[in-house]
């Protein structure tokens, strides 16, 4: 069944914005793939903090705390605070200020709290010897480090920063791969009030400088190197060659001797230059914080220039990320959770500060889960116990081409939640993962926002069900709703994902570039902002991502979101990943075309290439028949593994000489370049 394009047939409704009812679930049986056990929902973080609060763990209970998230701040987000242990080295003077408007609303003023304190004081000395990080390498090598270990690496880290002259505001790059280093690296910068700026760890020099020129970082936390697939990549000559290239004011570099590499195999500028901190250093208490002081930085692609710098506060990011992950993930003290992801990205420092917060062991994850072995990621779930496993939907997409066998050599009984963010599925593969890999018995925690939300919008949880590829709910704290063009809402329809309250979490603007964020998010409707993804309530309640809004495809007037001609191209066997893009039209206005990449080596044939457009007719019908449904070796990709569908349009149309293609923008987030190529000779 086609679960996550599938509109409802009834009536198009329309409510006015002020008086709409808050979401009200009404499960029905038939289309759930997942029911929650009363008495896991009863006891669940969740259940328990509804309990606290007044009401029923239920969805009804569940409804009820989500109106007076958003109705009455002042008294929810201090209960939050109360239930997840987080204390305020000075309380704010109130929880929510909107003198400046929604769009600069400013949470927790007066406030000050600190990030790094918020991971560890709370938890020292009493559980010095509890694990903080489990780390996989590469080649299978294994390290584990106590809360203990990494407060006395990020101890030594922050005193190395502070003795060379990094202060409060300052910015610090953070260019590293995924090891325990990072994570201690990412506190100390917080710990004395500087201002982490995340690298993805696969980027290049003109990548990296970009970042560094845009915030004037004036320290470069990077490594000698890492290992992907078997193979020794370098870091510390692309870091020194971005330096070069920005010409950011870069007065420290500490280097994490990840390879074991010598400064005489490395450009080593002993000025300049230093390796990750050994020395014992006196740790000194953390800097006092405001709760609106920048913690971090994040960069995201842009469509056209520059890349955005999302900036995350001290007291709403942490916040934000803790309350999704303790009521969503239902994670708490003495849980295991992985997440496939690196600290680019947003859900990097999202597995170091949440899980840390909630006193849980990260595991990190060095390469790519299918090396050396394809059933690296189930081995590494069976050996260590790990109870919360989170991956994008590309990668379960690459790991069931791989093989149910591989996974069923596995005793994975340790998991409870699995979770998926990152981009929208095709029901086959969340089917397969929900199957092959959670037994039919675990939720699968669909998770969807972004780097400017501070963490999601939409969401499950362990008290409702679950459609294959769906939401169960809207994020606590998120008054989220669904637009049609004129702004009003609709249901059983695809329209704009849009927030109508602002919420911790929410990025204080862009870096440098306040009117360019009013101008992304706050635009198109009065005080709402509009996220950019295409999103559709069924008549159950349950929500759907259908993609970027930006991706939206229109052919004679309707309009069609990527995710629904993917899907059902994906469920054919031949075929392994796809993506769906719109070109110019003489009649039509727009057409669609499709690319495709075979599964198990076949290849593609114009039998087989009829059989595909077939499938699109009898899915979607006669008028969104493909101009034609190309065969290629790759697709572009992040390296968070979001398909880059304006780069395939891009392409495309310019191998085809159409002069309407544009430009290709940013491409600083592509994770495999070679990818543009494979489209220019797609068959």
């Amino acid at each position: 069944m086609k679960h996550s394009a599938r509109l409802v047939d009834s009536p198009r409704l329309r409510m006015d914005r002020t008086t709409q009812p808050r979401y009200r679930p009404t499960p029905m049986a038939g289309d759930w793939i997942w029911q929650p056990d009363p008495a896991r929902a009863a006891s669940s973080r969740l259940g328990r903090f509804l309990r606290a609060s007044g009401l029923t763990p239920s969805p009804d209970g569940y409804a009820r705390l989500h109106d007076r998230s958003i109705a009455d701040p002042e008294r929810f987000w201090p209960a939050v605070l109360r239930d997840l242990g987080i204390e305020w080295e000075r309380p704010p003077e109130r929880i929510l200020d909107e003198t400046r408007g929604p769009a600069w609303a400013r949470w927790f003023p007066g406030g000050r709290i600190n990030a790094a304190r918020t991971c560890l004081e709370r938890w020292l000395p009493a559980r010095s010897d509890a694990i903080a990080i489990h780390w996989e390498g590469d080649g299978g090598e294994h390290r584990e480090w106590t809360l203990g270990e990494l407060a006395a690496e990020v101890g030594r880290c922050a005193e190395t920063l502070a003795e060379a002259g990094i202060r409060a505001g300052d910015r610090v790059a953070l260019f590293a791969p995924m090891v325990p280093e990072t994570a201690a690296a990412l506190l100390a910068v917080l710990r004395i009030g500087a201002v982490v700026v995340p690298c993805f760890s696969g980027y290049g020099v003109e990548a990296v400088a970009t970042r560094l020129a845009d915030s004037q970082a004036r320290a470069v936390i990077t490594a000698d190197g890492f290992r992907r697939r078997g193979h020794d990549v370098a870091m510390k000559e692309i870091a020194d060659a971005a330096i070069e290239l920005s010409g950011a004011p870069v007065e420290r570099v500490l280097v994490i001797p990840r390879l074991g590499r010598s400064e005489r195999d490395l450009r080593w500028h002993p000025e300049r230059d230093r390796w990750w901190p050994v020395d014992e250093i006196l740790p000194t208490p953390p800097a006092s914080t405001a709760a609106g002081d920048p913690a971090l930085v994040m960069y995201t692609s842009g469509t056209t220039g520059r890349p955005k710098g999302v900036v995350a506060t001290h007291g709403g990011f942490p916040l934000k990320i803790a309350t999704d992950m303790a009521y969503c993930f239902d994670v708490e003290a003495g849980d295991l959770i992985l997440w496939v992801t690196d600290i680019g990205w947003v859900m990097g420092p999202w597995l170091i500060l949440g899980s840390l917060t909630l006193g849980a062991t990260m595991v990190m994850l060095e390469g790519v889960p299918d090396y050396p072995e394809p059933d690296r990621l189930w081995s590494t779930v069976a050996r260590l116990g790990v109870t919360h496993l989170g991956l994008a939907p590309t990668v379960a997409r690459a790991l069931r081409e791989k093989g149910d066998e591989w996974i069923h050599r596995h005793d994975l009984s340790s998991l409870r939640v699995l979770g998926s963010t990152g981009e929208a599925w095709n029901p086959e593969p969340y089917e397969w993962l929900s199957r092959e890999v959670g037994g039919g018995a675990l939720p699968i925690v669909n998770y969807s926002g972004g780097t400017e939300i501070g963490g999601g919008i939409v969401g499950c949880t362990l008290l409702h069900p679950v459609k294959p590829c769906g939401f169960s709910v809207p994020i606590l704290g998120i008054d989220a709703d669904v637009w049609g063009e004129d702004g009003a809402p609709v249901r059983g329809e695809v329209g704009e994902l849009v927030i109508r309250r602002p919420w911790p979490g929410m990025t204080d603007g862009f870096w440098r570039d306040p009117a360019r964020y009013e101008a992304t998010y706050w635009s198109r409707w009065n005080d709402t902002w509009v996220h950019g993804d295409w999103a559709r309530i069924d008549a159950d309640g349950c929500w759907f991502i259908e993609g970027r809004s930006d991706d939206t495809i229109k052919i004679a007037g309707k309009r069609l979101g990527p995710a629904e001609a993917e899907s059902l191209l994906v469920a054919h066997p031949a075929v392994a990943e796809a993506a769906a893009i719109e070109v110019p039209h003489p009649v039509k206005g727009g057409g669609l075309v499709c690319f495709v990449v075979l599964a198990g080596g076949r290849v593609g044939d114009e039998p087989l290439r009829a059989e595909l457009v077939g499938r699109i007719v009898a899915g979607l019908g006669k008028a969104m028949k493909p101009e034609t449904v190309l065969f290629t070796a790759a697709i572009p990709k992040t390296r968070n593994a979001k398909i880059m569908r304006r780069l395939i349009r891009a392409t495309h149309l310019e191998q085809r000489g159409d002069a309407r293609f544009g430009t290709l923008g940013d491409v600083s987030a592509l994770d495999n370049p070679e990818a543009l190529q494979a489209i220019r000779e797609a068959r």
